[in-house]
């Protein structure tokens, strides 16, 4: 039986199709479906949604994993967003990794802020010791490019509303995808005026 066991895991390795690297041409026409929320070239228009022009290409492959699995379990597992996880749904392995080839590949075009409150700044690069709140760029670098290595996003230039979405999620809670729930353990202790200070300074950071 043991043999057998054996035999038939090697089988199964050997038929299943392997995963090529992505392409970013691949990807580009596979990216015009997206166009409509995120852009042509993923600098999205529409503040809710996220600029993902090049973004760390191991973190797109992340979210859209996660993305596809909450789809696939009803929510139950992964990161579960009402518009795109649907459309994360049909994506095989192979169009997961063709997008996000693509997407990192693209530049990111800033957006200018106006009125970035000072508390913003501060929280970034200081935290809030008194309230046990972590510095951001403790994890996402003081240029806000983040770590690829380590899982964590860049983030410098994204709009801030899409910032202020997701701090909002992790500190209800509602997003919980993230490594070993450090995002909400920071973002709880946030106030809404924290998370508006934080989100208009990370979009500012060039």
């Amino acid at each position: 039986m043991k043999k057998l066991a054996i035999a038939l895991s090697i089988l199964a390795t050997l038929s299943t199709p392997a995963i090529a690297a992505g392409d970013a041409e691949a990807g580009k026409t596979k990216a015009i479906i997206c166009s409509a929320c995120h852009g042509v070239d993923g600098n999205s228009m529409i503040d809710m949604y996220p600029k993902i022009a090049g973004q760390q290409e191991t973190y797109l492959k992340k979210q859209l994993h996660d993305l596809r699995q909450a789809a696939h379990t009803g929510g139950k597992e992964g990161r579960n967003e009402p518009l795109m996880s649907p459309m994360a749904a049909g994506l095989s392995d192979q169009d997961i990794e063709d997008l996000s080839a693509f997407y990192a590949s693209q530049s990111l075009t800033m957006t200018e802020v106006k009125d970035v409150p000072a508390l913003g700044e501060q929280l970034y690069k200081g935290g809030d010791t008194v309230r046990g709140i972590t510095a951001c760029i403790a994890c996402h670098g003081p240029n806000g490019k983040g770590s690829e290595a380590a899982g964590f996003p860049a983030i410098a230039g994204q709009h801030a509303n899409y910032i202020k979405i997701q701090l909002t999620k992790f500190h209800d809670s509602t997003r919980n995808n993230d490594l070993n729930g450090m995002m909400q353990d920071v973002a709880k202790k946030l106030t809404s005026e924290d998370i508006e200070a934080l989100a208009k300074y990370v979009a500012s950071i060039k």
